[in-house]
């Protein structure tokens, strides 16, 4: 199976091109141009794979340029991870989020030029809003951030669409994803380094309820769904929902109680005072993905990364 891949040098993008080389996929993996992270990508590719894996250099706002490139001719499914602004800083602006749903649509349109029969954007928990009870698929989305209300946007128009160009829709709503190559800034990143320093980390209040989903599994349920799951809306998270505070304390004992921690010393986050206490039983029931990876063994090889 030929896969196109966009954002793929993205933490997620890497960890999920990784996996479908290692099962003798083949990846057109789209990447701005002059990448800062291309290398990085090559280097997370084993050398007996890397002659499964192409590179096309374009923006998102040319995309309609690859359906011209040959390493993206006969591809068979289109995994779409490419999406700016998901930073805090850019969460809450609606012209950059607006502007991906544009991207996004033209996406969807090459990736039908190019014969591929099914499309899989990932999501995100920022889709439900503010909950404070288990989250299903079916449940209504009330977003409160632009960047929630234009993945939802976009998974709206994107499913009509793809109706329209004879392809499978298929919606991954992602929840806290972390492991080595996260984002510097993320929590467990920035928690992990402070504690192997011996310093103070300034937190929030922690006291809702969290899920955290480790890397590879997540890697794992976006292959499942590319390759077994059918059309539709699919919660990805981990089987481990519990107070954001037990996981902080967890990493405060993984790390041998180094440094110090305080609660209340922060801001909540662009979405607000959110629960993630995701229902992960679709996925599991129609493609039998499950999360293997206990939160204690990724922070374990999250700090391994961390320290080579």
């Amino acid at each position: 199976m030929k896969v196109i891949v966009t954002g793929a040098t993205s933490f997620i993008g890497t960890a999920a091109v990784r996996l479908l080389l290692h099962q003798g996929h083949q990846v057109c993996g789209v990447v701005r141009p002059g990448s800062k992270n291309l290398s990085h990508l090559w280097e997370a590719v084993p050398e007996a794979a890397r002659e499964r894996l192409a590179v096309a250099e374009l923006d998102m706002k040319e995309i309609r340029k690859l359906e011209q490139a040959p390493e993206a001719a006969g591809a068979d499914v289109w995994l779409h991870i490419g999406w700016d602004g998901a930073g805090s800083d850019n969460r809450m602006k609606r012209q950059v989020q607006q502007e991906n749903v544009r991207n996004s649509l033209e996406a969807v349109r090459s990736a039908a030029a190019l014969g591929c029969r099914r499309f899989l954007f990932t999501g995100s928990q920022a889709e439900y809003g503010v909950y404070h009870q288990e989250t299903r698929e079916d449940m209504p989305c009330r977003p409160v951030s632009e960047y929630g209300i234009a993945k939802v946007d976009f998974g709206r128009q994107a499913e009509k669409l793809c109706r329209m160009l004879n392809m499978e829709y298929v919606h991954a709503r992602i929840f806290s994803v972390y492991g080595p190559g996260d984002h510097p800034w993320s929590l467990v990143q920035t928690c992990l380094e402070t504690f192997c320093r011996g310093e103070e980390m300034k937190l929030g209040e922690c006291t809702q309820m969290w899920n955290f989903l480790y890397i590879e599994d997540t890697a794992a349920a976006l292959v499942c769904l590319l390759t077994e799951g059918r059309a539709g809306v699919y919660n990805i998270a981990g089987n481990d929902t519990r107070p954001l505070r037990a996981y902080i304390e967890e990493m405060y004992e993984i790390c041998g109680k180094k440094g110090t921690f305080r609660y209340g010393e922060r801001p909540q986050n662009a979405e607000g005072p959110a629960d993630l206490m995701p229902d992960i039983g679709k996925i599991c029931r129609e493609t039998g993905w499950r999360p293997v990876t206990t939160f204690a063994e990724g922070i374990y090889e999250t700090l391994h990364s961390l320290r080579a």
